[in-house]
């Protein structure tokens, strides 16, 4: 039998990580560009242009809206899914999306595992770091502030809408967005916009989260093509931090 190779393999050599499986996984995951041909005519370009610019306008409406409508309130729910609702139209319509494949002999293969396990990683990071955000007022305000639709809705319902606007925010900001940017410079556009329109809702620490969650996802949709891996990255760290930093803030 070969040996296994590629993202979702570099975790198997003896079940144990060794730095050339990390190095590897990381470049499959976030560096090496798979192939595709994703080219759209002039006019497709351009009118996906149009509707990302208008859908972005109103996406950070919508967020500032949620973000500060009182915890606990249906209309945060309201609010939350409808947010989902304009992230998600406004990407199926600014044109077709792409799935993504990364890195993995002896062909190319959909992500599953890989970023499931960055996504998680990347939670742990921000763990980390609410340890020491907790012993600095201001950051802890901000974050709690976050938290209190958490501990004061209801439980499933906010799993329920996390999830949800995790998945609808990469078909926006990673398919539809990623797809209307010239040039090279989709990962860094992309990721400034996610970040400016998470801080129309006010909170700093949500823009915070937002530049390095956006810059992660952006450079898996860069190696990738596709949508599918800066999903699973998202929900996985959005579903963790979700149920832990409660505990990490009191």
């Amino acid at each position: 039998m070969s040996e296994p190779s590629g993202a979702d393999a570099s975790t198997a050599c003896d079940g144990r990580w060794r730095p050339a499986r990390v190095r590897d996984f990381l470049r499959a995951s976030l560096i090496d560009p798979v192939p595709r041909d994703h080219r759209q005519s002039r006019r497709d370009f351009r009118r996906r242009q149009v509707i990302t610019a208008t859908i972005t306008v109103l996406g950070a409406a919508v967020l500032a809206w949620g973000l500060n409508v009182e915890p606990g309130s249906p209309w945060f729910y309201v609010a939350t899914l409808a947010l989902a609702a304009v992230w998600a139209s406004g990407a199926f319509a600014s044109g077709p999306l792409h799935l993504g494949r990364i890195d993995h002999r002896p062909a190319p293969r959909r992500p599953v595992v890989a970023p499931v396990v960055l996504g998680l990683g990347l939670a742990v990071v921000f763990v980390l770091g609410a340890l020491v955000v907790r012993e600095i007022e201001p950051l802890e305000g901000a974050v709690d502030d976050v938290l209190a639709f958490a501990r004061q809705g209801s439980a499933p319902l906010v799993l329920l809408i996390t999830i949800t606007n995790a998945i609808a925010e990469e078909l926006f900001f990673r398919g539809a967005l990623y797809a209307a940017v010239p040039g090279r410079r989709q990962v860094l556009v992309t990721t400034l916009v996610y970040t400016l329109v998470t801080v129309a809702s006010g909170n700093v620490m949500l823009g915070f989260a937002a530049a390095v969650l956006g810059t992660v996802v952006g450079l898996q949709r860069a190696a990738s093509g596709g949508v599918l891996a800066p999903i699973l990255t998202h929900v996985s760290w959005s579903v963790t931090v979700l149920l832990v930093l409660p505990v990490v803030f009191g």
